[in-house]
C-alpha cells in the first residue's frame, strides 16, 4: 500500500473514532497528489475506514464541476453534479459514491484535508457572534464562511472566498470554518493536520466556561407506562426501537418551554438527518395518562405541519428518547442530539446558540444528498418477521433457550435474555451482541418464581427498547422421580417455577402489550410458552414435571381467551426430548442422568442405554432441535388467528388429538 494513502487512513480512523470530532460517521478526509484525488466515499465512516473506503477520482476531470454552468434548479444541479463526480472517477468499477464535498476537497491547495464537526468548534460555529469571535481568536489567517447550504453552492462560495483569500493574504489558508457546519484543516502532511487541531482546540478549550454534565441520573419507572404508548402510535408497518437517557445535560434543557427552546431547532445539516428538524417536549410528566395524552395531541400537531413523525422525544423530569427502525439507528440520534444539546450549552459562551432558518432547514430535509445518507444510515431493509421487534427470553442463558435467543438475534430481533445465572446471561449478551446487526441483546437478572423479579424484568426491558412485542417463558427446572422418591419441597419448587412462573410473567408481560394495543388497536403481540411433549401425555416418574406443563397448557388456553380482544396472542409451543442440550446430556444433573439413577428406563444400565431408548420412541429417528422449535415460534408470531394453541414439535413421537 502507498505510503500516504496508509497516512490518509490513518489520520482519518485517529479522528473518527473520537466523539469530539466526528459523530454518525460525519466529516470526510481526503489526499491528492498532480493526477488524483483519494476521497473517503459517502456511506463509509472515517472510525475503520480502509483503502476500499476511498473513492480515486481525476483531477483533471474535476475541473469540469468547476467550469460548467449547471441547472438553477437545485434537484437538477444536484443529479448533474453526481453524474459528473462518477465520470471522474477513476474506478467506476468499484461503485463508490464520492462524497459532494470532493471538489471543495480538490480546490483546497494542500495535499492532506481533514474535514470533521468538533462540539467544541461547532459551539462557536453555531454562535450569534461567530464571525466576529473566530477572527478574534483564530486572527486573519483562516477563512471563515457564512452558512451556505451544502453541495455545489456552498463549493462555489467558498471558491470565490479562496481567490479573494489568496490575493489578499498571498498565501492558501489551512483552516477554513464554516458556520453552522464544522471545519476543514489542510496541509502537506498529517503531523501539521494535528498540530493544527491540537491548537485550535487548546485556544477554544481557554474560553468556554460552561461545561456539559454527562453524569448519569435514573430513569423513573413511571417511564414504563409512557414509552410503550408512544411507541404503538409511531409504529406503521415496522416497529419502532425507542431508547432513553438521563443525565445532567437534558435536565439543563427540559424543565420548561423556555429551557426547551435552546434545543428546539437545528443547528447543523447532520442533526437534521439523524434527528429530523425539530423535537417533541413533553411537560406533563408527573402523570403517565396525561404525559401520553400530551404527547398524542403534540404528534397530531406535528404530523399535520411536518409530514412526518419526530426522532426525538424529551420528557420532562424523565430524559429524552430516540425513536427509530433499529436500535443501532435510536443509538446515533441519541448521540447526535447530545451533540447539539452541547453545542447549545456551549454556544452561551459565545453569544448564544444561533439555529438554521425554516429555509435552511427545508433545503436540508429535501436535499436528495441527505436523503441518501438517512438510507446508508439505517442500512438495508429486512424482511425477517421478527426484525426490531423486542422479545424476552427467560431461560436465555444455556440450553434450549440460548439457542432461541441466538436465533432471534440472527433474525434482527431485540432479544433480552432473562436468566438467575448472571455470569453466563452476560457472556451470551455479549456473544450475540458481537453477531447482530444493528440489533441489541441485553441480559436482565430474573427469577420467574418471584414476582418482583418479573416484574423489574418487564420495566428494565421497556427502559432498554421501549415496549415488548413477543414474550417466550422457557425457564423450567425439571427433577425426576416417581412418587416414592419426590419429596413435598422438590414438587412444590418445581410447580413454582414450571407453572406459577408462567403466570407471573403472562400477568406482567400482558400490561405492557395491552397498553401498546390501546395506542395501536392494529398491533398483534406474542406470549409463547415453550412447554413439551410432557404437556401433551403423561409420564412416567415424572408426574412433577408433566403435571406443570399440563397445567400450563391449561393457562395458555384461557390467557388466550382473555387476551385475544388486546390483539395478544398466548401460544404453546411443545418440544420433543432436546438431547444434545444440558438439560439432558449435563454429565452430573442432566436428565440421562437422573433417568437412569430414577430406574426410570427398565434393564438400562448406563447413560448411552437411556439416550436410546428415548431415541427409538421418536419416528423422525432423532432428538428435537432448536431450529425445529424456531419454526414453529416463527409460525406462532408470523399469524394473526391461531390463538390458545399447544403446537407439537415432537418428530412426530406426540401428536394433536
Amino acid at each position: 500500500m502507498n505510503t500516504v494513502i496508509q497516512q490518509l487512513i490513518d489520520i482519518s480512523q485517529f479522528y473518527g473514532k473520537n466523539s469530539d470530532f466526528v459523530i454518525a460517521g460525519g466529516g470526510n478526509t481526503s489526499y491528492k497528489d498532480e493526477k488524483h484525488i483519494w476521497v473517503k466515499a459517502s456511506g463509509i465512516n472515517m472510525c475503520d475506514i480502509s483503502e476500499n473506503g476511498f473513492a480515486v477520482l481525476e483531477r483533471d476531470k474535476l475541473k469540469i464541476i468547476a467550469e460548467k454552468q449547471y441547472s438553477h434548479n437545485s434537484d437538477e444541479r444536484e443529479s448533474q453534479i453526481k453524474a459528473d463526480l462518477f465520470r471522474a472517477s477513476a474506478f467506476p468499477e468499484k461503485g463508490l459514491r464520492p462524497s459532494v464535498e470532493t471538489s471543495l476537497h480538490n480546490l483546497i491547495g494542500f495535499k492532506f484535508v481533514v474535514h470533521t464537526h468538533p462540539t467544541i468548534v461547532n459551539a462557536l460555529m453555531c454562535s450569534q457572534n461567530a464571525a466576529k469571535l473566530t477572527k478574534e481568536i483564530f486572527g486573519s489567517d483562516v477563512l471563515f464562511i457564512p452558512y451556505t447550504d451544502p453541495g455545489y453552492v456552498l463549493f462555489k462560495y467558498i471558491e470565490k472566498s479562496l481567490v479573494e483569500f489568496r490575493e489578499i493574504n498571498q498565501c492558501e489558508p489551512n483552516v477554513i470554518y464554516l458556520e453552522n457546519h464544522g471545519v476543514f484543516v489542510a496541509a502537506d502532511t498529517v503531523e501539521e493536520i494535528r498540530s493544527i487541531y491540537d491548537n485550535m482546540m487548546f485556544l477554544l478549550q481557554s474560553k468556554i466556561e460552561k461545561l456539559a454534565d454527562l453524569s448519569n441520573l435514573p430513569i423513573d419507572n413511571k417511564i414504563v407506562s409512557i414509552l410503550p404508548a408512544i411507541r404503538a402510535m409511531l409504529t406503521e408497518d415496522n416497529p419502532k426501537t425507542l431508547i432513553i437517557r438521563h443525565h445532567g445535560l437534558v435536565k439543563h434543557f427540559y424543565s420548561n418551554n423556555e429551557s426547551f427552546t435552546k434545543i428546539s431547532l437545528p443547528f447543523s445539516p447532520d442533526i437534521i438527518v439523524y434527528c429530523k428538524s425539530r423535537a417533541i417536549y413533553v411537560e406533563k410528566t408527573n402523570n403517565p395518562e396525561v404525559a401520553v395524552i400530551e404527547f398524542k395531541q403534540k404528534l397530531d400537531e406535528y404530523k399535520r405541519k411536518y409530514g412526518y413523525a419526530p426522532k426525538i422525544i424529551v420528557l420532562k423530569d424523565l430524559g429524552f428518547v430516540a425513536v427509530e427502525d433499529n436500535y443501532q439507528s435510536a443509538e446515533i440520534a441519541l448521540d447526535v442530539f447530545e451533540d447539539l444539546m452541547k453545542i447549545s450549552l456551549m454556544s452561551e459562551n459565545f453569544g448564544g446558540p444561533k439555529f438554521l432558518n425554516e429555509k435552511e432547514i427545508s433545503f436540508i430535509d429535501n436535499w436528495e444528498v441527505e436523503n441518501y445518507r438517512r438510507q446508508i444510515s439505517k442500512g438495508k431493509n429486512s424482511d425477517s418477521r421478527v426484525s426490531n421487534k423486542i422479545i424476552i427470553v427467560t431461560g436465555g442463558a444455556q440450553g434450549f433457550g440460548a439457542g432461541i435467543a441466538e436465533d432471534l438475534i440472527n433474525q434482527k430481533a431485540n432479544v433480552v435474555i432473562a436468566d438467575l445465572n448472571e455470569v453466563k446471561g452476560q457472556e451470551m449478551a455479549d456473544e450475540l451482541n458481537s453477531k447482530a446487526f444493528k440489533n441489541r441483546a441485553v441480559f436482565i437478572k430474573a427469577d420467574v418464581s418471584d414476582a418482583k423479579s418479573v416484574q423489574n424484568l418487564i420495566t428494565e426491558t421497556v427502559k432498554a427498547f421501549g415496549g415488548l412485542d413477543v414474550f417466550i417463558s422457557n425457564a423450567g427446572i425439571l427433577r425426576a422421580g416417581g412418587i416414592n422418591e419426590m419429596s413435598p419441597e422438590t414438587f412444590e419448587l418445581m410447580t413454582k417455577i414450571n407453572y406459577s412462573g408462567y403466570f407471573l410473567c403472562v400477568k406482567y408481560a400482558a400490561e405492557i402489550m395491552k397498553l401498546q394495543a390501546k395506542h395501536n388497536p392494529q398491533y398483534f403481540s406474542d406470549i409463547i410458552q415453550i412447554n413439551s411433549k410432557s404437556g401433551l401425555k403423561g409420564s412416567n416418574k415424572n408426574f412433577a414435571y408433566a403435571g406443570g406443563k399440563f397445567g400450563g397448557i391449561g393457562l395458555t388456553q384461557s390467557f388466550a381467551l382473555e387476551l385475544m380482544p388486546f390483539k395478544i396472542k398466548v401460544n404453546a409451543v411443545c418440544p420433543g426430548n432436546f438431547f444434545d442440550g444440558p438439560l439432558w446430556s449435563d454429565p452430573e444433573k442432566g436428565l440421562f442422568v437422573q433417568y437412569l439413577n430414577a430406574n426410570k428406563v427398565a434393564g438400562a444400565k448406563t447413560i448411552n442405554d437411556v439416550k436410546a431408548y428415548y431415541e427409538k420412541q421418536v419416528p423422525a429417528g432423532r432428538g428435537c432441535e432448536v431450529t425445529d422449535v424456531m419454526r414453529a415460534i416463527y409460525y406462532i408470531i408470523d399469524q394473526e388467528y391461531e390463538t390458545g394453541q399447544a403446537v407439537p414439535v415432537t418428530g412426530g413421537q406426540e401428536m394433536l388429538k
